[in-house]
């Protein structure tokens, strides 16, 4: 039996709700630190215009060079546990919690309060590969300042398997806003 790719596991988790849980802890870089992968993808500036993710999925198509702009938001644990993946929310879309009046929401990147239908065309699993298209097997919330809200500017390729449904990108280049 074929394992599951993480961005299939990161789609799955996709679409979880609102819940009350312990404040958030800041991420920090794993111990010895990120591998070079990692920091190579964190040190290059990405190219192009960026296009929120909504505009990208009506044309991207696998093995497309693109660049995307968003937010770290789309999901109650946006990350995925050990591996350099994670969803990217559009901000012309999804809210997070914490800009909602009166929301006092645990998890505000959770976008919970908007639609399902929301989340699927305003998110996109992000993902540092290997040489063989393997998701890296290594954290990358904390490093270089990615943590759950950022506001990051992505440029790489569109991921084989990708779809209008699940867009994944290969991420060649990470830039964090200040």
């Amino acid at each position: 039996m074929k394992p599951i790719p993480a961005c299939l596991l990161l789609a799955a988790a996709l679409f979880s709700s609102c819940r009350k849980s312990d404040p958030p802890v800041a991420a920090a870089a794993p111990e010895s630190g990120p591998s070079a992968a990692i920091t190579a993808v964190i040190d290059a500036a990405p190219g192009g215009e960026a296009k929120p993710i909504h505009i990208l999925r009506e044309s991207a198509k696998p093995g497309d060079l693109v660049t995307v702009s968003g937010r770290v938001m789309g999901n109650a644990s946006p990350f995925v546990e050990g591996r350099a993946a994670f969803i990217l929310g559009d901000p012309d879309l999804l809210t997070p919690c914490n800009e909602n009046p009166d929301d006092d929401c645990d998890t505000p990147w959770d976008t919970c309060c908007d639609t399902r239908e929301d989340k699927k065309r305003g998110t996109a699993t992000i993902q540092v590969v290997d040489a063989e298209g393997r998701v890296l097997k290594e954290a990358i919330e904390g490093v270089g300042g990615i943590g759950k809200l950022a506001t990051l500017t992505v440029s790489g390729t569109v991921a084989e398997g990708s779809t209008p449904d699940l867009l994944v990108i290969n991420a060649s280049a990470i830039d964090v806003a200040e």
